[in-house]
This record gives structure tokens, C-alpha cells and sequence, in this order.
């Protein structure tokens, strides 16, 4: 009756064991699935008369720590951030050719519509890859008057995985 005695202990230290097993892996599982991760994807499309501007899709392919460049100013301590401008510029990125919104004779519709293929394009491949699109923020500086000749049209779109 005892060899019995013993399969039977080791029976249940081995489920004791698969249990545990199981229950560390599910926990290593869960902590993964809370863990999100965000990406910003901007369009600039050009609204300067005569097709003068650049219009592109930046896409950075490198990340910053943004504590890296964030000073905290205290009535104590008020110095300002010393961090350079230059170690924030992003050097691996990725730029798509976009068309700008007006040509030599005026708006071109057809420049608009191809922009719009070329970002959904962009959008698409980024949902297979399994990114959501989560908010898009858009914004315009347009052109002031005839000194002025500057204006851009600036999308972002927000993604998290």
C-alpha cells in the first residue's frame, strides 16, 4: 500500500506543478495584453498657391524618450531646459511623396484624390499590421494674403496597438 501511497503524492505534485505553470503563464499573458503602444503618423499637404510647397507623409521609424528633454521648473528651481535641440531631431524616418493642393492654375481636385489613395494606403498597412487607428487631429495655416505664400494643411493620426 505505500508505492500507491507515493503515485498518488506525485500524481498531485505534478497537476500541482501544471496548475502553477499555467497560472504563470496566464499572468505573463495578461501583463502583455495592458501593455499599449502609441504612434503618431502626420500628413502635410501643401496650400501654397502655385504648387510652390512640399507636401509629404512622415512616418518617424526611431523613438525618443520624451524625459530625455523635460526639465521641471519649481518655484525653487526655475533654470531652464538645457536639453539640445539637435539630440531631439529624429534622423530615421520615413517620408511619403504627397501631391500639393494647388497647381500653377488653382486648386486641383485630382491632387486631393490622390492624396487620399496614397494615406489610406498608408492606413491600411498599418491596420494589418495591427495598429488602430484611434483619434486623427487636423489643422490649417493658411495663406495670409498675397506677402504671405506660406500655408500648410497638417493631419495626425494616432495610433495604439
Amino acid at each position: 500500500m505505500q508505492p500507491y501511497h507515493l503515485f498518488i503524492v506525485f500524481k498531485i505534485n505534478k497537476t500541482m506543478k501544471n496548475i502553477i505553470l499555467l497560472m504563470a503563464f496566464g499572468l505573463l499573458s495578461y501583463s502583455g495584453i495592458n501593455a499599449q503602444e502609441f504612434k503618431v503618423i502626420t500628413s502635410v499637404e501643401s496650400i501654397v498657391p502655385s504648387g510652390m510647397g512640399r507636401s509629404r507623409i512622415i512616418d518617424a521609424k526611431e523613438e525618443k524618450d520624451y524625459e530625455t528633454y523635460t526639465s521641471t521648473q519649481t518655484e525653487e528651481n526655475n533654470s531652464r531646459n538645457k536639453s539640445k535641440r539637435g539630440d531631439i531631431r529624429v534622423k530615421n524616418f520615413e517620408e511619403t511623396k504627397l501631391l500639393n493642393f494647388y497647381n500653377i492654375a488653382g486648386i486641383r481636385f485630382q491632387n486631393i484624390a490622390a492624396n487620399d489613395a496614397v494615406i489610406s494606403s498608408k492606413l491600411n498597412k498599418m491596420a494589418k499590421e495591427g495598429w488602430e487607428l484611434i483619434h486623427v487631429l487636423s489643422a490649417v495655416e493658411s495663406d495670409a494674403g498675397d506677402k504671405d505664400g506660406q500655408g500648410i494643411f497638417i493631419t495626425r493620426y494616432i495610433f495604439k496597438k
